[in-house]
C-alpha cells in the first residue's frame, strides 16, 4: 500500500512538474551577415563606366540580344538584383523625353502599394544630376534612379529582390545595395 502511494506520489510529480506553459514565438527572420563595401570597375565594352559592389555580379541582361549594353548586377547571398538600362539619345530631345516618361511610368506602377515615393534630384561631385526614386511600402522596387547628359546618354537603375516582399525584414539588405547604388551613381560617367 505505501508502495503504490509513494508510485503515485511520483507519477503525480512528474506529470504535474511536466506541464509548462506554452505560448508561441513570433516567426523570425534570418540574420543577414552583410560584407564590407568594395568597389570595382564595369567592364570596358559598356558605353558608361561606373563602380559596383565586388560581391555582386556584373550579368548580361536577358534582353541582351536586343538591348547589349543593359546589364543586371546581381547579389546572389541577397537575392536581389539591380537592372542597369542604358539608350543612347542621339542629340534627340523627343527621346528623351520617351526615357524619362518611361522611367516616370515604371516608378509611379508601385503607387498601387507603395507608402511613399520619395523623389529626389541629386548632383554628384563631377557635375552629374541623377533623379532618385526611394518607394516605402511592400513594392518590389525600393530603389531605383535616372541620369543623362541630356544629349547622348541615357542610364536607368532599379533595385529588385527575388524574394517574397517583407521590406521590414529587407530594410538591412535594402540599405546595403541602396549605398551601392549611391556609389554608382557618384562614378557614372559616359564613355564618348
Amino acid at each position: 500500500m505505501i508502495r503504490c502511494l509513494l508510485l503515485l506520489l511520483i507519477s503525480g510529480l512528474l506529470f504535474g512538474a511536466c506541464q509548462t506553459e506554452y505560448s508561441p514565438k513570433p516567426k523570425g527572420y534570418n540574420r543577414l551577415v552583410l560584407p564590407p563595401a568594395a568597389y570595382q570597375a564595369t567592364a570596358d565594352t559598356l558605353p558608361y563606366y561606373f563602380k559596383y559592389s565586388t560581391h555582386a555580379q556584373l550579368k548580361r541582361d536577358t534582353s541582351w540580344v536586343r538591348e547589349k549594353h543593359w546589364v543586371e548586377i546581381s547579389y546572389p547571398e541577397l537575392k536581389a538584383t539591380i537592372h542597369v538600362t542604358y539608350k543612347q539619345l542621339q542629340n534627340s530631345q523627343e527621346l528623351l523625353k520617351e526615357y524619362l516618361n518611361d522611367a516616370y511610368v515604371l516608378t509611379a506602377k508601385h503607387q498601387i502599394k507603395a507608402y511613399a515615393i520619395d523623389e529626389s534630384i541629386t548632383k554628384t561631385e563631377s557635375g552629374k544630376v541623377a533623379v532618385i526614386a526611394e518607394i516605402d511600402g511592400e513594392v518590389p522596387s525600393q530603389f531605383q534612379f535616372t541620369m543623362t547628359d541630356s544629349a547622348r546618354n541615357f542610364l536607368r537603375a532599379a533595385l529588385y529582390f527575388n524574394v517574397k516582399v517583407q521590406n521590414d525584414s529587407l530594410r538591412p539588405a535594402i540599405e546595403y545595395v541602396k549605398k551601392d547604388m549611391m556609389e554608382m551613381i557618384n562614378s557614372l560617367s559616359w564613355k564618348d
